[in-house]
């Protein structure tokens, strides 16, 4: 029986997308794939559709006619999760940032208490592979500053790896979420932390991705500046 369903999205990940999915379909701990693509121009789902040959009932597609954002696609793959029954619900990276072995890992944090299971890079020192220094210090920093304005205890706040109960998304009202990059994944965590949920980091090893291109932007950086403060405000005044 499947322990959950690992959404990973994508755009342009011609280059890595039948290798993650095959590592995930390796491990020992059954999982389904759900693919949210956004209509990548490098033959991206088509890749996913031939692979679905060999893992017909394991591996799901959803195309989305343009590309809208990382949080926009999360959310796409949350409701389709829930819609599914899927009980444990995670996001991971389609460039092996993300170790797919780490997926029990969160996994086995979740069934022993968690609500959810983060991928912590910074929750037992810093843990990044082939980053410039100028790269980890903004990451970690982030990290800082997002503590700071939200009084969330979490080290990694940017973090993208993550395992949820069905219950959190079922909590969260998913058609509120704002932001679509990295201040997606601290409104997540953030909306998480004000119904109080069990949030756990598991410390991993993150590693820069050796091929395809990196989505990072100054526009995703601004709007999580940003987006932090409009949180904390938005709670304030309850309307978050």
């Amino acid at each position: 029986m499947t322990k959950g369903v690992v959404i990973i999205p994508t755009f342009n990940e011609i280059e890595n997308i039948e290798a993650i999915i095959k590592a995930v379909f390796a491990l020992k701990t059954p999982f389904d794939v759900l693919i949210v693509d956004d209509n990548s121009p490098d033959g991206t789902a088509d890749k996913v559709k031939e692979i679905q040959q060999e893992f017909p009932s394991q591996l799901h597609l959803k195309v989305r006619m343009k590309k809208s954002g990382l949080g926009t696609a999360y959310v796409a793959g949350f409701k389709w999760a829930i819609s599914h029954g899927y009980e444990y619900i995670f996001e991971m990276d389609a460039d092996f940032s993300h170790n797919p072995n780490d997926l029990e890992k969160l996994l086995a944090a979740c069934e022993n208490g968690a609500d959810v299971a983060i991928g912590s890079r910074y929750s037992n020192g810093v843990n990044v592979v082939n980053w410039p220094l100028s790269r980890v210090l903004l990451s970690y920093f982030a990290s800082v500053y997002v503590r700071m304005i939200t009084g969330m205890k979490i080290a990694d706040a940017t973090a993208g790896f993550k395992c949820y109960k069905r219950i959190v998304l079922e909590t969260i009202n998913l058609d509120k979420i704002k932001f679509v990059g990295y201040a997606f994944q601290i409104e997540m965590k953030y909306r998480a932390f004000v119904n109080k949920f069990n949030i756990v980091e598991v410390p991993i090893i993150f590693t820069d991705r050796t091929k395809g291109q990196s989505k990072m932007s100054s526009g995703i950086i601004r709007e999580a500046v940003v987006g932090v403060i409009m949180l904390r405000i938005r709670k304030i005044f309850n309307k978050l």
